[in-house]
């Protein structure tokens, strides 16, 4: 970890509430608040290098998971058709 450096900065009591609420809620300190907010702060023209790559290949899990879930809906349609075309009762897929 880097080394540490102790700063002060004034904010206002809502600040104050809202940074007491979100420590609580996720059980880490405020200090740690702040850091991850600055961390995840990006301002306006400035780009995360590794965003794209990342977007890129939650989309492709997605997709992955589009893909699949089709393919098991096309497989209910064509044996539920199937079964109609023989007039056979069809089956319930858990």
């Amino acid at each position: 970890m880097a080394e540490l450096l102790r700063k002060q900065f004034l904010v206002t009591e809502e600040n104050v509430s809202k940074l007491s609420l979100i420590s609580r809620n996720e059980g880490i300190s405020a200090t740690e608040v702040v850091r991850r907010a600055i961390d995840a702060y990006q301002p306006a023209g400035e780009t995360d290098e590794e965003a794209p790559e990342a977007l890129m290949e939650l989309v492709a899990e997605r997709l992955k998971e589009a893909i699949e879930s089709t393919r098991r809906a096309n497989h209910t349609v064509e044996d539920a058709l199937r079964r109609l075309s023989a007039n056979e009762p069809a089956q319930e897929n858990d």
